[in-house]
């Protein structure tokens, strides 16, 4: 049962990055290039996911459950390494290159285009040698 209701949670994740338009590159490189033609608009998605994530995160937090009575964890450590900054820095390189984060890159496999196969791939490269190097 847990598996069908993450799948169908997973398709609602992924209808609302298709709404929010954030599968689309030029949108997001539109977000993140600052000047006279930047878009604005991605700000109302972040603003409503850290929205909806704080009520989340603030009920698995006191009943120690999410809604669907799995168990709430949140990572223990919150220390900054160099490989955290390291991610987060090519995180977000490869996002204002390209436009593409995880999620979304993964949704728009179903439109079928070979750039967005390729970026995946690549992904899946790069988290294969983080954990080949971390061992």
């Amino acid at each position: 049962m847990s598996a069908i209701i993450s799948l169908l949670v997973g398709i609602i994740f992924g209808i609302g990055l298709i709404i929010a338009q954030m599968t689309n590159p030029l949108k997001i490189i539109g977000f993140l290039t600052f000047g006279e033609n930047w878009d604005p608009s991605l700000l109302f998605v972040m603003a409503s996911a850290v929205f909806i994530s704080f009520f989340a995160f603030s009920f698995g937090k006191q009943k120690n459950q999410t809604l669907l009575n799995l168990d709430f964890e949140i990572p223990k450590r919150n220390d900054i390494d160099l490989s955290l900054l390291v991610g987060a820095a090519l995180f977000g390189i490869g996002w204002g290159m390209v436009g593409f984060c995880p999620a979304p890159a993964i949704v728009s496999l179903a439109f079928g285009n070979l750039q967005t196969l390729l970026f995946v791939i690549s992904m899946l490269i790069g988290i294969s040698l983080v954990k080949i190097i971390k061992k």
